[in-house]
């Protein structure tokens, strides 16, 4: 259980501040996570690591010569925003481009890539590899499906130290890929983890039992079975990954090894393991070069482990056995060439000034109803945190409820001081929008964040929102929602409450409807959608290794998003400006 906190909702921003007051030889601190604290030399390729926090020492503690260059620092278990990876991305570039690397997950995948396109719209080379080693979440078939867990480690070691040797941009990026390709992980769980704050874990495992395919994310296995004694579970990972081995056409394979303790296993327990592991390894004819045991990506304090193998050729063996110094990983002896002193402290281009535009009253009037009912959805959300936490861990990583709780009241502060400002509608819900995939990350935070700004962008400023301009904004918001998370309707998210919703607003105001009776009826159609979320099977995102599992219950972004639209259902009945029917002009 973690016990150690102040608040809960400041557990990763407080933990960040510690560990670069305890390395600040290694690490300082910037907006969205840390980079070295010397500043590499002039061309050389970045690499940055990223993720949600609980997972120390990955991501932030590798950080230094020899390995990364600079880690992305998200929320526990959730994807950084864009907005932090840009900010990593631009502070580590030393004129030959930035090299993202992370775990396979939507949130992550959504937010890393608006980053590189906002850094190469900047001039600067930007690309993310996705880690995919996982072998218990997709298929062999399927590999570009699986998640990653442990074999980020390897990727971004090996990628970190072609850097260094000073491999170009297009080199990094394929040595990169060629390890993630060879890389494979298994593991299994114990218990679950606690999130700060909470008293129940996300998930338990029954005694006598263990999970297998967990996630690193707080995720349960994929399946359950008997505990095994120590060299049972050594037969278990081996078999798993040996079964899984890619073809390099070598006559006797090496290989590099992980056996990772997840947070709550004890190093001796791991040893015991490890015995067996080489063991059996050696027996089917596999050479073990340079292993770890140890914790090297956690999840808070879960009790299980893991084992990861990279099927090695020269190059990556080179690569895998290069010095690094690092706060929480130090390997053979570095001498690596950083920064003159003289641009250490090099200033970054400052950011263009935003130009505050006020509006009329008019739209200052909507403006004002858009904020009474962001201010609603934020307690609502903050009401049912637990409960959305609750839902999200019986298949995923369950920060769900924390994740809306801290966008809603990110959004709800930006939205104040933005409509003090006389601001228009749109200006509101961008202000808003941006400030919500900022604080939240993960993929529920880029898809708010994007889909307000995409609302906003069709409310009027000259006269009062009508109900046809809520229908063409929430019909923004859904194209907004689907491009970037490229979810369609039975994928069991929360695309499946917002189709309805729109489909619904549509037909009611074309019938006549006010946007106050459109709404409300829309958002009715939202909830029962929602609710019927419980019969689907995931496709995409975190819960589709546990696809079964979430049978019976329904999806916790489904159920958020209808909590929301009837929330603002209540403030539009009792706020003018938005209450006319569906022609313009007319109430």
């Amino acid at each position: 259980m973690t016990r150690l906190y102040d608040d809960p909702a400041s557990f990763t921003e407080d933990m960040v501040t510690g560990f670069v007051a305890a390395h600040p030889e290694y690490v300082r601190q910037v907006p969205g996570g840390v980079v070295r604290a010397k500043r590499a030399r002039h061309g050389k390729v970045a690499v940055v690591t990223g993720g949600g926090s609980g997972h120390y020492p990955a991501f932030c503690g590798v950080v230094g010569p020899g390995f990364a260059d600079g880690s992305v620092i998200g929320n526990i278990f959730t994807s950084p925003s864009a907005d932090d990876a840009y900010s990593v991305g631009r502070a580590v570039d030393r004129g030959a481009g930035v090299v993202f690397s992370f775990g396979n997950y939507a949130g992550d995948n959504m937010n890393f890539g608006l980053a590189v396109e906002r850094l190469e719209r900047d001039g600067i080379r930007a690309h993310n590899v996705v880690v995919t080693d996982d072998v218990a979440s997709a298929p062999a078939s399927e590999q570009a499906k699986r998640r990653g867990v442990v074999g980020d480690f390897v990727v971004f070691k090996v990628a970190s130290a072609a850097a260094e040797e000073g491999y170009s941009f297009d080199e990094v990026v394929r040595v990169a890929e060629h390890a993630n390709a060879r890389t494979r992980s298994l593991g299994v769980a114990f218990d679950g983890c606690t999130l700060p704050g909470q008293d129940q874990p996300l998930f338990e495992v029954p005694e006598g039992r263990m999970g297998l395919g967990l996630g690193i994310h707080g995720e349960p296995g994929v399946s359950e079975r008997d505990l095994p004694s120590a060299s049972e579970l050594a037969k278990i990972l081996v078999d798993g990954l040996l079964a899984e081995a890619p073809e390099t056409g070598a006559a006797k394979p090496r290989v590099t090894a992980i056996l990772n303790g997840l947070g709550a296993t004890k190093y001796e327990e791991l040893f015991v393991v490890w015995g067996t592991v080489s063991r059996l390894l050696a027996e089917a004819g596999v050479e073990v070069v340079a292993p770890e045991v140890g914790e090297l990506v956690t999840s808070l304090d879960m009790a299980g482990c893991s084992l990861t193998l990279t099927w090695l050729d020269p190059e990556l063996e080179r690569l895998w056995q290069a010095p690094a110094d690092t706060p929480a990983y130090r390997k053979g002896n570095v001498a690596i060439a950083e920064a003159e002193e003289s641009d250490v402290d090099e200033e970054l281009p400052a950011a263009p000034e935003k130009v505050t535009v006020v509006a009329p009253p008019e739209g200052q009037a909507t403006a004002a109803v858009v904020v009474k009912a962001l201010h609603e959805v934020a307690d609502l959300l903050h009401g049912k945190e637990e409960e959305l936490g609750r839902l999200d861990a019986i298949a995923g990583d369950g920060d769900h409820g924390r994740g809306m709780t801290r966008g809603s009241a990110a959004a709800v502060a930006a939205a104040d001081e933005a409509v003090a400002q006389g601001v228009g509608p749109a200006a509101v819900l961008v202000a808003a929008g941006d400030a919500w995939a900022a604080k939240a990350g993960g993929t529920s935070g880029v898809l708010w964040g994007a889909a307000l700004r995409s609302f906003g962008d069709l409310l009027p400023d000259h006269r009062a929102a009508m109900a046809n301009d809520l229908a063409a904004g929430a019909s923004a918001a859904l194209a907004a929602v689907q491009r970037l998370g490229r979810a369609e309707l039975g994928d069991k998210t929360l695309v499946d409450a917002l189709v309805p919703f729109v489909e619904e607003l549509r037909a009611a105001v074309e019938a006549g409807a006010t946007g106050t009776e459109a709404w409300q009826q829309a958002a009715k159609a939202a909830t029962k959608a929602a609710e019927s979320t419980a019969e689907l099977r995931p496709r995409t995102g975190r819960a589709r290794p546990l696809a079964e599992r979430s049978v019976g219950t329904p999806d916790p972004g489904a159920t958020s998003l209808a909590l929301a639209l009837n929330r603002i259902g209540t403030v539009l009945a009792g706020g003018a400006g938005l209450a006319g029917n569906g022609k313009d002009g007319e109430k």
